[in-house]
């Protein structure tokens, strides 16, 4: 019988490798591959040695109903969700130390106990004394749900065995460890099998489990990448410190929209829920200044309106600084080069500084005729007409091209007061008489127009 050797893999994306390596060759990572004990590989090899049983197939045309889904209460939650929680799924939730994805899970099982329903707490960081501290401080000390603290994968499962919960909060999975396996808590090993085992129960018993997973400091979600690929959600709960409110963010949802935002406030007793995201972004946006222009984008299937602002000033370097916040570095990079290749107005010599205000992030194509709009104004020293929004993608040509779901941005902006919209030339919109809207081609167009030059 050949022996088995070991097996190395990467820490980063999960990629198997047959020797050690300095470097990963699947994603660039340096020091992130392991040595790995070998998997059994059974008795039978070949195709012959034991027969499987046939699966039963199916069509796609199916009477089924759509999966039940229970609701905490938690409307933004829910809402990221798409619409509750899904019997026997499983949920990942990643975020950076402190931000507070405790707490948020903590308020989302005791709003759910309150709904009549079963829900079990395991904490691995924190004593149950603890939990229940923070409980007191929340106000959930009155809350039917259960709580234990233990890190022993076969202690937790055989519990969750015998109770039949309708949800399972394991915080975090990175402090399980299983005896099958001969790695240390949080190794990779460790990591994939006890995500394995959970997921598999959720799927078995229909039980709804939520996985809480540590960031890495470029802000993903620490342990291999296969640990994603087997939950069915994998949501960010995104925020900075020095702001009081934060975003959960679903970056893969299989039962509802990716890319949804729930938005909250962190207060004194906990996380409050904050039914008008744009009214909060754009809370402190007094008199019209320059290097500020509102932007009108889309999270998910809600549409938000937040401010971005820019500041230009001399620079005394021999490179510029070039500071960005809340959006993609690139993508300003790429306005500002269009900005002097096709309108003739250079920025060298000059520091910018970029922020969306309140730490919102922006990703979306679409904010960048409002981050060009940002700087120009913060340039020339001009204000933009203070009930204007704007959106729109700018080529390369320096054409501003149309973007999707023109209409519920301004439905949104219209909601909050504005009544002047900045938007693309060929831009489709249905709809929204009430509303000025200022057709712009290009970014030429758009200077000379809006700024008075060209």
């Amino acid at each position: 019988m050949a022996k088995s050797s070991s097996a190395f893999t990467c820490t980063a994306c999960g990629a198997a490798h047959k020797k050690w390596a300095g470097r990963c060759d699947a994603c660039g990572e340096w020091n992130s591959i392991i040595e790995e004990a070998p998997l059994s590989q059974g008795p039978g090899r070949g195709l012959g040695a034991h027969k499987g049983r046939a699966v039963p197939l199916s069509n796609l045309s199916t009477t089924e109903p759509p999966p039940p889904r229970s609701r905490s209460g938690m409307e933004e939650f829910d809402r990221v969700l798409g619409g509750g929680l899904v019997p026997g799924s499983a949920l990942l939730v990643g975020g950076d130390p402190g931000i507070g994805k405790s707490t948020l899970l903590l308020q989302h099982a005791a709003a759910l106990s309150r709904t009549g329903r079963q829900a079990i707490y395991f904490s691995g960081e924190e004593a149950s004394a603890q939990v229940r501290m923070r409980a007191m401080r929340l106000g959930l000390a009155d809350a039917p749900m259960r709580l234990g603290a233990e890190t022993n994968l076969r202690d937790i499962l055989t519990t969750l065995e015998a109770e039949r919960p309708d949800l399972a909060v394991i915080d975090s999975i990175q402090t399980l460890w299983s005896d099958t396996i001969e790695a240390a808590p949080g190794s990779v090993a460790q990591v994939r099998a006890s995500a394995h085992e959970l997921v598999t129960f959720a799927k078995r018993r229909g039980v709804a489990v939520i996985l809480v997973g540590h960031v890495t400091k470029e802000g993903q979600i620490a342990g291999p990448r296969v640990v994603e690929h087997m939950v069915d959600c994998v949501l960010y709960f995104e925020g900075e410190r020095g702001h009081q409110f934060r975003i959960l963010r679903s970056v893969k949802n299989r039962f509802g929209p990716s890319g949804e935002i729930g938005v909250f406030e962190m207060t004194g007793s906990g996380l409050a829920e904050v039914a008008n995201p744009s009214a909060l972004f754009l809370s402190e946006r007094g008199q019209p200044i320059a290097g500020s222009a509102v932007f009108a984008g889309i999270e998910g299937t809600r549409p938000v309106l937040t401010e971005v602002q820019a500041l230009v000033a001399p620079s005394t370097l021999a490179s510029p600084r070039r500071t960005v916040v809340g959006l993609d570095p690139g993508r300003v990079s790429t306005i500002l080069a269009v900005l002097e290749a096709r309108c003739g107005i250079p920025f060298a010599g000059l520091d910018v500084f970029l922020n969306v205000a309140g730490g919102m992030k922006v990703v979306e194509p679409a904010a960048d005729l409002a981050i060009a709009g940002a700087l120009l104004s913060a340039r020339e020293d001009s204000a933009l007409p203070p009930e204007a929004v704007l959106f729109g993608e700018i080529s390369l040509s320096g054409a501003l091209r149309p973007v999707g779901q023109a209409e519920n941005r301004l439905k949104e902006a219209q909601k909050l007061g504005f009544t002047q919209a900045i938007l693309p030339a060929a831009q489709k919109v249905e709809g929204q008489a009430g509303m000025a809207q200022r057709r712009i081609a290009d970014l030429t167009g758009f200077v000379g127009e809006v700024f008075g030059a060209g």
